[in-house]
């Protein structure tokens, strides 16, 4: 089909099917709440099942099996649409074929939305928007990822990475019916699609199945597969720290770092080895030196998108011991730039990458997370072949991915009765 991608892996290793159906565009701050609130306005009836309950009769004569929106920020892609798990027909007295049935639903949902007037129903997007402006809201209540949004909001100003997965609160309430529904009309004429399979059933089998439930989608768009732009050229410039106080009880120091962009393309094995060397892991350079040695923090762990090529560090602290974990963090990642990594740390952090590949592998979600973002980095690579290049990652190959991150802004929250200040 036009625009659309079908990856299966056969498994029989699981008791279940597992099939998902994703629409790609590019994540703007303008689109962003469209994108978050469409999933599940289409989740909420068909033309021929007009409501929740409805469809939710449905999946129980289709032995329970569910479907769900999804709504995933891939660097600078939006992912939305649905994902669905079903008894495999092995395990199901008399062995029916539901797949067929699972996949027609998801269809259906997707393409065959509750309509009045050829617009989506005004009630369901209302009552969405609602929901989303609240689930934005409701955003601060966890205070850590809460100062993590600040950063990516500051660190990428202007740029549409720092647009959070559901927008802002102001756009979200500016959706309408009429935005939501041309919105929607756009997506399915020109997004591409990424299908995704995990279960017993044959590939070919599984192709055809998708090809009819499917068979209905508009394809006249232009197709353009979104792209996601990896780092930065050159320097990022001189260090901003912003600090916003807050009723909290505990310091969240954020510190966002940029990865310069190399010529022959990110070393993705190397980056994910340095970052559970430095802080990805329990047996990284942060966690044992500044948190459990030190005692400076309650958490600290750094992580890398691989998808656009930033890496931060988070960690919650005393309101006090700012500048003395500031400086850990930076003494911390100037060790490994000057490769002085014992055999141990390696290993530790080889070890810990490739047993994450596994544990997804060990999971159908996990597996449709991997093989969705190889596609949206246009990468080849099974998650067993990207799981071996960790394994073989040397010393001096994560030394030289530490060395290309620069930090570029600091985020500190902290307790009121200081004056914010923004450098």
């Amino acid at each position: 089909m036009r625009g659309v991608r079908l990856t299966c892996v056969h498994a029989e290793r699981f008791k279940t099917g597992y099939l998902s159906m994703t629409l790609l565009t590019p994540h703007t701050k303008k689109n962003a709440p469209l994108a978050a609130a469409l999933p599940y306005v289409l989740r909420r009836g068909t033309a021929r099942l007009p409501d929740t309950e409805a469809i939710a009769a449905e999946l129980d004569e289709l032995y329970g099996a569910r479907i769900d929106p999804v709504i995933r920020k891939k660097g600078e892609v939006t992912a939305l649409g649905f994902c669905a798990d079903f008894p495999d027909r092995d395990f199901l007295p008399g062995r029916p074929d539901i797949l067929p049935a699972v996949a027609g639903l998801m269809g259906e949902l997707l393409l065959s939305p509750a309509t009045r007037g050829g617009r989506l129903r005004a009630d369901l997007v209302d009552s969405e928007r609602r929901n989303l402006i609240d689930d934005i809201n409701a955003e601060i209540n966890d205070r850590r990822a809460y100062a993590s949004r600040r950063l990516n909001e500051i660190m990428f100003r202007g740029e549409s990475y720092g647009t959070g997965k559901l927008g802002t609160a102001a756009d979200a309430s500016r959706v309408t019916v009429q935005i939501l529904t041309r919105y929607y009309k756009e997506l399915v004429a020109s997004a591409p699609m990424e299908v995704f399979y995990c279960g017993a059933e044959e590939p070919e089998r599984v192709e055809r199945t998708v090809r009819e439930a499917l068979s209905a989608m508009p394809r006249t768009g232009a197709l353009a597969y979104p792209a996601t732009r990896f780092g930065v050229d050159g320097p990022v410039g001189p260090v901003r720290t912003v600090r916003e106080t807050m009723d909290v009880t505990q310091g969240r120091l954020c510190m966002g770092f940029r990865l310069r962009r190399p010529e022959d393309g990110p070393d993705y094995p190397a980056l994910a080895v340095f970052n559970a060397l430095f802080g990805g892991c329990a047996a990284s350079r942060l966690y044992m030196n500044i948190r459990e040695k030190m005692g400076l923090c309650y958490y600290i762990s750094s992580a890398v998108d691989r998808y656009k090529g930033a890496m931060f560090v988070s960690a919650g602290i005393d309101f006090g011991s700012f500048a003395q974990v500031h400086d850990m963090v930076l003494s911390e990642l100037d060790a490994i730039r000057r490769g002085e990594i014992e055999p141990w740390e390696l290993d530790a952090a080889r070890r810990a990458v490739v047993s994450s590949y596994f544990s997804a592998m060990d999971e159908q979600p996990g597996l449709e997370e991997l093989y969705l973002g190889r596609a949206i980095l246009g990468q080849r690579l099974s998650p067993g072949d990207a799981a071996a290049l960790c394994a073989d990652v040397t010393a001096e190959e994560a030394a030289r991915a530490a060395n290309s991150a620069e930090l570029s802004h600091i985020y500190f929250l902290t307790a009121e009765g200081d004056d914010a200040e923004e450098t």
